[in-house]
């Protein structure tokens, strides 16, 4: 299966451990970005899988693009040019206090691209899927002439188009993403959204629920997911769960509409490592499940148990197996060593 996605690789820089910000005398760097992370997952559940983005001709952006090639991701279609990789500080939060994150993506090489740099019709040649999110067009400049550019040549060889709607309020605000996206939303077949982003891009609420102090009702995520099919033609929609207990506990789970019914996975506990990176996983899941042709609940419950491995590792990549994905899938969740 060809997969291929489209979006802003960053440099992540944060602090060691759980340093804040302000006492951190040394960063680490790696790098990462919503559309990037779903390329690695797809890469190492075993997808040829591409990345498309414009990267600088520098030693930084060649360390970005290799960052990528370790896992086996392809970057032929990765273009050249501009000034800047963008970066994210990340501050990593524990218990009570929340992670926080800041972005220094302004004049990035992507930021400032042109609809001429990207050839869709060579890039999407023999896909089987394509996929962006929220975070591109946000980033302003043609990005989003060219989101709906790539959309309607992959809509045109018939390959199925996701999008996680990925709000960000730091990059654009709720009027500026409705108006977008409602451009957009037309080319889209499968819409990935968490327990808020729905309402914050298309004002859809999900009735009985309240996130902040962690109430989440499944009839009105069931009610939000079939009102965003209905007014604006997505195929499928899902719709991923967390309750935050704290910073470092979550519960996870994850609804699917597939057009005609819904299915819900198994809820999952996490002790959190790193969440950045959890929503891509869990988008990557679901597309390979859905390559694959799995059934509607296996496809949730496969995406679902992605993520919540996601969370246990370090950067943005989530660095696991199709394998140990389904073994977790199927139940076990012991956590017992494997020897």
């Amino acid at each position: 299966m060809k997969t291929v996605t489209f979006g802003e690789l960053l440099l992540r820089l944060e602090p060691e451990g759980y340093y804040r910000f302000v006492q951190a005398e040394r960063m680490t760097s790696t790098f990462g970005g919503a559309e990037a992370n779903v390329a690695v997952s797809l890469a190492n559940f075993g997808a040829d899988s591409f990345f498309v983005t414009k990267l600088p001709s520098h030693e930084i952006g060649q360390s970005a693009v290799n960052s990528l090639r370790r896992f086996g991701v392809r970057t032929e279609h990765i273009v050249r040019g501009g000034n800047r990789v963008g970066i994210y500080f990340n501050e990593r939060g524990a218990s009570q206090r929340p992670s926080k994150c800041i972005y220094d993506r302004t004049g990035s090489a992507i930021a400032e691209s042109s609809p001429s740099d990207f050839d869709w019709s060579t890039i999407l040649k023999e896909a089987d899927w394509f996929h962006f999110t929220g975070v591109t067009p946000a980033l302003g400049g043609n990005l989003p002439e060219i989101c709906i550019e790539a959309c309607k040549a992959a809509q045109a060889k018939g390959i199925p188009v996701s999008c996680d709607l990925n709000y960000r309020s730091k990059l654009w605000t709720k009027s500026q993403a409705k108006e977008t996206m409602e451009k957009i939303a037309p080319y889209i077949d499968v819409c990935i959204s968490n327990e808020e982003d729905a309402k914050d891009v298309f004002g859809i609420e999900a009735d009985g629920s309240d996130i902040e102090n962690g109430k989440l009702s499944r009839n009105g995520y069931k009610s939000a997911a079939l009102r965003l099919a209905e007014t604006y033609g997505f195929k499928k929609v899902a719709v991923t769960l967390r309750t935050s207990i704290n910073a470092s506990i979550n519960r996870w789970s994850a609804l699917f509409y597939d057009g005609k019914d819904f299915f819900f996975s198994r809820e999952h506990e996490i002790l959190i490592v790193d969440r950045l990176g959890g929503g891509d996983s869990f988008s990557a899941g679901l597309i390979y499940s859905l390559l694959c042709n799995e059934s509607s609940q296996n496809c949730v419950d496969f995406a679902s148990a992605a993520s919540c491995l996601k969370h246990s590792i370090e950067g943005d990549f989530n660095m696991v197996s199709a394998e140990e994905v389904r073994h977790l899938a199927k139940g076990d969740a012991s956590g017992r060593i494997q020897r």
